[in-house]
């Protein structure tokens, strides 16, 4: 988002109440952009937390092992479904037939709600290293190209982050990330945003 706002200035005749005005703008829409991702956060992990609780209710609503077996199977990755033996299911139902104090409706958490301001804060965070070039350099272009330089850094080190948690090439996903996030950028300027 703050790159949207920073690549959409001319750094060449760019008036010091423009910048101003861009950095408002890059600003304020992060901010509102972390609310919304903090929202959305919220409403996935109640989401996920009442689908757990249709599985287990289907679980234990199950006609035979079978059948509870087939429930668990299907809320399992796939990966995992694969490599249990019949054993493996019996215990796992017998487990989830135990469990005590399960809730009737999925409720949100005080670390769901530290979560999301995790949220919030990492994504109006992630705002200033790109527009504080334009706070602490008077020259325009020079600001622009810096905020630019270090905007595809953090493309990168995000890409490459991302490869090395889901088992892919860390240098090629950093690389696929910054250019992923360049032609966003440019299309999203197209645009109009």
């Amino acid at each position: 988002m703050a790159m949207t706002f920073t690549g959409s200035i001319s750094a060449a005749s760019a008036a010091h109440e423009e910048i101003r005005t861009m950095l408002y703008g890059a600003i304020g829409c992060n901010l509102a952009w972390g609310i919304v991702d903090a929202v959305m956060y919220l409403i996935s992990n109640l989401t996920e937390r009442g689908r757990s609780l249709v599985i287990l209710r289907r679980v234990r609503g199950a006609s035979n092992a079978a059948a509870a077996d087939r429930c668990i199977a299907e809320a399992l990755p796939p990966v995992v479904a694969s490599s249990m033996r019949p054993a493996d299911f019996e215990h796992l139902r017998q487990e989830l037939m135990r469990l005590k104090d399960v809730p009737l409706r999925p409720r949100l958490r005080a670390d769901d709600l530290r979560g999301a301001g995790s949220v919030l804060l990492l994504v109006f965070a992630s705002t200033f290293p790109l527009v504080i070039p334009f706070m602490v350099m008077s020259d325009p272009v020079r600001a622009l190209r810096t905020s630019h330089a270090i905007a595809i850094v953090m493309l990168f080190v995000v890409g490459y982050s991302l490869a090395r948690f889901s088992g892919q090439r860390p240098w090629l996903m950093g690389s696929a990330m910054v250019v992923l996030g360049l032609v966003l950028v440019a299309l999203t300027i197209a645009l109009g945003g």
